[in-house]
């Protein structure tokens, strides 16, 4: 775990995940020696551009991060499918109970049952949020949309 390492991402995350494990070597204060990230072929990960003082922090995120991926970990598999960064744009807004929460009701559609509308707001929440709080996101994932309808 280092501030100098590459930024992680839920797509490495996922690797990780399918992967045997990671193997995570925390630094305290100073960081890990340089030569044993080179004798070791260490790959470092950085949680965002911060510092800590060590990297026991950072590792719980990661370890979180992969173990909630695990088969079973979440219940169901499709838990996932829908998080933030799982189709490049931050999740939706959430509404739980009670109906109406200090005057502020549920939006009409989310409780209409009409499943495609439900969807199309999600999506377009989805959008308007990732767009208006991660530019770096939304250009990410305007690539990717204009890719795929090139194909």
């Amino acid at each position: 775990m280092s501030p100098r390492g590459r930024p992680l991402t839920q797509s490495r995350v996922h690797e990780l995940a399918e992967g045997p494990g990671p193997l995570i070597v925390c630094g305290r204060f100073e960081g890990v020696d340089q030569r044993v990230i080179e004798a070791r072929q260490l790959e470092e990960i950085s949680v965002g551009d911060y510092v800590l003082s060590g990297g026991e922090i950072a590792a719980m995120a990661l370890i979180d991060a992969c173990v909630r991926l695990l088969p079973g970990v979440m219940g169901k598999a499709e838990s996932a499918s829908e998080e933030s960064f799982s189709d490049s744009l931050l999740e939706y807004p959430q509404y739980t109970r009670p109906q109406t929460f200090e005057g502020r009701p549920i939006p009409e559609t989310l409780t209409s049952g009409d499943h495609a509308k439900v969807a199309a707001w999600r999506r377009a929440e989805a959008e308007a949020l990732t767009q208006a709080r991660r530019p770096d996101l939304w250009g990410a994932y305007e690539n990717a949309v204009k890719n795929a309808t090139k194909e």
